[in-house]
């Protein structure tokens, strides 16, 4: 194996982290949005880019790993297979709570409602990254996975 080809492998375990850290700063600033309280149609419109940005990235990142690491590594490890169905049950657990989001900011709920929103999938999400990290970072570091990084833990 080259040096070119082994830090392709490695790459894997480093992405996922960076996505992670990349999908937890935006949640920061959506946050940071909803708490500077700017009254107004322009912080309602900038809260609304900040969710709906979060909100497809999360979900793009979510349907990325379903769809193409998830298999690759059931292929390789089946041993995992309980793990990766229990990271797919997240998946749907924060999808339901992405729509829930989606909804709010669109009817223009409260600043505390949307917070509400923020904060679950907040939790959830933290959760979800911690386990998913712990239990599959050792796995990418070797998975041999010919696929662009985009494709495979969604665009940011």
């Amino acid at each position: 194996m080259t040096e070119r080809e082994t830090t392709r492998l490695v790459a894997w375990s480093q992405e996922l982290r960076q996505v992670h850290q990349r999908l937890r700063e935006a949640l920061h600033l959506t946050r940071e949005s909803l708490a500077d309280g700017t009254p107004g149609e322009s912080a309602a419109r900038e809260l609304l880019l900040y969710c709906h940005g979060f909100c497809t990235a999360l979900d793009g990142h979510h349907r990325g790993e379903d769809r193409t690491l998830f298999p690759a590594i059931a292929a390789a490890h089946p041993e995992l297979r309980p793990v990766l169905r229990a990271l797919e049950q997240d998946h749907s657990m924060i999808d339901h709570l992405l729509s829930g989001l989606s909804a709010a900011v669109e009817r223009a709920a409260p600043p505390e409602e949307l917070d509400q929103h923020l904060e679950g999938i907040a939790a959830i999400m933290e959760n979800h990254f911690r386990y998913e990290e712990r239990q599959l970072l050792t796995v990418l570091e070797a998975l041999e996975l010919p696929a662009e990084p985009r494709e495979v833990l969604g665009p940011l």
